[in-house]
């Protein structure tokens, strides 16, 4: 990939490499905070991301732009959207909406039941991409994985960037977490709106194992072609920290346990006031990069023992 002629610039962290725009905002070390709001079952959760969705259709006009959350977080959210796109009822909101991914594995073929874009497809249905307005999937299928993002980034910062970042929340050893896929120690900055990072066993084991138990249409090949991944393509702090709204959910904490504690140091850590301590916080558990935005809602279940 050659970035001369491009808007975004190129960093490279022990093998982690991420892109910048040139224009970058200054960074707000601001904490928030983060407030959970508990409810009872996945519909719940489901409906309040629907909320959140109306929400903001009512507040501005024109296009909305989201990113989709891919696994388990968002499965009750698509359901209700692909129901309401078998209907006429909600036909004026759906044409506003071009749809993002938020990460992916690479290289992996677009039609690998794997792919986020096929469990999209799966859930949502058809009727729900004939009615929005435009799907951009991060590309997986292509060798210049660098130039195929930054044509994704390029669309959505001419569409005026994210509008709702839909997050959820996953768990990292030594009580970390991430979010989209930023892993802990891959350097993210501020400024690095999205990234091409090295893969691991475990991500790879976490993935192939939240498809299976989300019922996804799965098969051997797949599964042998998925575990050949070498990559993670992924949205960066940037991407959410200048998004309008993040909305995070976290329901799984049955089948994932380890949320349990990794989502609690994300509630209960301290960022310190020195920048530079703060950075090494956020390098060390991504997760935290949440709490650095002022408009964010955080919907989980009881099970995670809040």
């Amino acid at each position: 990939m050659n970035p001369q002629n491009s808007q975004f610039t190129r960093d490279e962290d022990n093998n982690n490499v991420w892109l910048s725009k040139k224009n970058n905002q200054k960074f707000n070390l601001t904490d928030y905070g983060a407030i959970p709001t508990v409810l009872s079952s996945e519909a719940e959760v489901g409906q309040a991301m629907l909320n959140e969705l109306c929400s903001t259709a009512a507040s501005k006009e024109g296009d909305i732009n989201i990113a989709l959350l891919g696994g388990r977080g968002a499965q009750e959210l698509h359901r209700l959207l692909g129901e309401l796109a078998k209907s006429t009822e909600q036909d004026e909101l759906l044409a506003r909406l071009n749809v993002f991914t938020q990460d992916a594995l690479a290289p992996l073929s677009m039609n690998n039941g794997f792919s986020f874009v096929r469990d999209f497809e799966r859930i949502l249905g058809d009727a729900f991409f004939k009615k929005i307005k435009s799907f951009t999937p991060m590309r997986t299928d292509t060798k210049d994985l660098e130039s195929a993002l930054i044509e994704y980034l390029t669309k959505l910062e001419e569409l005026g960037g994210l509008d709702i970042f839909f997050i959820g929340h996953g768990p990292e050893e030594n009580q970390a977490s991430h979010l989209a896929y930023i892993k802990p120690f891959s350097g993210a900055k501020s400024h690095h709106i999205a990234g091409i990072i090295p893969i691991s066993n475990s991500i790879l084991e976490h993935h192939i194992s939240k498809f299976k138990a989300g019922g996804s249409l799965v098969n051997e090949n797949d599964e042998k072609e998925c575990r050949s991944a070498e990559y993670i393509l992924t949205l960066g702090p940037a991407a959410i920290l200048q998004a309008k709204k993040i909305v995070q959910s976290v329901v799984d904490a049955d089948s994932a346990p380890a949320k349990i504690r990794t989502y609690a140091n994300v509630l209960n850590t301290s960022l310190s006031s020195d920048k530079d301590e703060a950075l090494q916080q956020l390098n060390a558990n991504p997760g935290l990069w949440i709490r650095l935005h002022s408009n964010t809602k955080s919907f989980v279940l009881p099970n995670l023992g809040l």
